[in-house]
């Protein structure tokens, strides 16, 4: 019989797991504050779908998350308070965020977090968790295709300089 055998969630998780299960629970409590802001600021409907759905994949995301951090007895990391509903219209025109400023924060991150998960991935021995994150990183994708599209729909990405010029290939 090998190591690490039979029903993964059997398996203790190795301290690189936990790690990354901890750091993943205290940045997406950080971001769903911090997108909750974002929401009251844009103007944009099509960027508030994408931040209400960025924020609903984050509080999924933390249900799995909590769930296997208790069961292995886990503190959990502190969690900001909801942000409250306000009116773009309260908020000062030079307080505010503008749309591009708040897709481009929302891309960055994507970005990140599919780093985040990579690394989640490949240092998991045991599968339960592996997949789990392979779960997440598709939907993180998925997330960032649709911000990618946004961006180039509303004129809001900024690419780096363009290879134009290629040589002759005569």
């Amino acid at each position: 019989m090998g190591i690490l055998n039979g029903n993964p969630k059997d398996n203790p998780l190795h301290y690189g797991e936990v790690f990354a299960l901890w750091t993943n629970l205290a940045t997406n409590n950080g971001l769903i504050a911090a997108y909750q802001t974002f929401a009251n600021h844009t103007g944009d409907k099509d960027l508030e779908k994408i931040i209400e759905e960025s924020i609903q994949c984050m509080k999924d995301e933390n249900k799995q998350i909590e769930g296997i951090l208790k069961t292995d007895g886990i503190g959990l990391p502190p969690s900001p308070p909801e942000r409250p509903l306000a009116n773009l219209e309260d908020i000062p025109v030079g307080a505010r965020f503008n749309d591009p400023e708040i897709s481009a924060a929302l891309s960055i991150d994507s970005a990140a977090g599919l780093v985040a998960c990579s690394q989640a991935m490949g240092q998991c021995i045991r599968e339960d968790i592996a997949l789990m994150y392979g779960q997440f990183h598709l939907n993180k994708a998925q997330l960032g295709a649709k911000l990618l599209r946004l961006n180039k729909e509303k004129g809001w990405l900024v690419p780096p300089p363009l290879h134009l010029n290629s040589p002759n290939k005569e």
